[in-house]
């Protein structure tokens, strides 16, 4: 019974995505395939997974898992119902004092089970003027532990306006994902992780702004 509740809630939460933003997935580069893939994307929101997630095609999207945060998703039953069984994340830790699980550990093993995930390596949400925050390194650490998998980079864009800050009601906006081609791995941490911030930034869509 709760499987099944929770694939109906998977359903239902694609299809309100979707009606409230009519988002389209745009892959540039790289196709949906069947391989294990981590896609890594620019964070504004909350619900920045739920729309990537959205995007990709059903029959790859119930293989792939968001990594998100413990703390927020664990807050009450509700949210950990949707974190744990809807979407089915590997929920990490943040904080190093009180975690007992590696998260490089935990993002290899969900991707050896024979899910794709979606992380983000901003870390936090962006809440300032810039494009992108700086990376974190678990994107590095994860392709070190795994150089088979896919690194596919991912804009999203619009999420930011469906739900400004502050507000309670979202706002219809046509949003859009936009894949790019994989990213090469790259033993340098410093240059990969530069590699893989040009990667999402130049998906980007090009405002007009001078």
């Amino acid at each position: 019974m709760r499987r099944l509740l929770a694939h109906i809630m998977a359903g239902a939460i694609v299809l309100f995505a979707r009606t409230l933003t009519a988002v389209r997935g745009v892959w540039k580069g790289v196709a949906p395939a069947p391989m294990r893939r981590v896609y890594f994307a620019n964070h504004t929101s909350n619900a920045d997974f739920i729309l990537l997630w959205a995007a990709i095609p059903p029959q790859y999207r119930r293989h792939t898992r968001p990594v998100a945060a413990a703390d927020y998703w664990l807050k009450n039953k509700w949210r950990a119902f949707i974190g744990r069984d809807v979407v089915r994340g590997v929920l990490i830790d943040r904080n190093p004092e009180t975690r007992t699980l590696d998260p490089v550990s935990q993002m290899a093993e969900a991707t050896d089970a024979g899910a794709s995930l979606i992380i983000f390596p901003e870390g936090l949400r962006n809440m300032t003027s810039e494009a992108l925050l700086p990376f974190k390194t678990g994107l590095y650490h994860l392709a070190t532990a795994r150089p088979e998998l896919e690194l596919v980079p991912v804009w999203i864009e619009n999420l930011n306006r469906v739900m400004p800050k502050g507000e309670i009601i979202p706002v219809p906006i046509l949003c859009t994902v936009t894949f790019g081609a994989p990213l090469a791995y790259n033993e340098d941490k410093e240059r990969f992780l530069q590699a893989a911030y040009d990667a999402v930034l130049a998906l980007r869509p090009d405002t007009g702004d001078t």
